[in-house]
């Protein structure tokens, strides 16, 4: 095994693959590295393009008279002057409070 490492082009393959994998600027590593980034990139343009889609249908949604109506009525609780609202919160839906309260 000794006599490999007396070879010439055995010692400089060595030296250079060990300078591409650790040492140099394109080492294996950091290209490793940039593709880990590039995938979490293309998982948040994924999630942004998901809640952009969402916005434009709240958008349009809210485009007309009844959407607006809707989202005050259920979001802000607002009624106009004629009517009465209640409430109805189901068991499930409850904070649990502490015992000593």
């Amino acid at each position: 095994m000794l006599k490999y490492f007396k070879n010439i082009y055995v010692i400089i393959f060595i030296v250079f693959a060990v300078w591409m994998i650790f040492i140099d600027s394109n080492s294996l590593i950091i290209h490793k590295e940039l593709n880990d980034d590039i995938k979490d990139l293309e998982n948040e343009k994924a999630y942004y393009k998901n809640e952009i889609e969402k916005d434009k249908k709240a958008i349009k949604e809210l485009s007309t008279d009844e959407g607006v109506e809707k989202l005050a009525r259920e979001k802000y609780y607002m009624k106009k002057d004629n009517e009465d609202i209640y409430i109805i919160e189901y068991e499930d839906s409850l904070k649990l409070r502490n015992k000593d309260e």
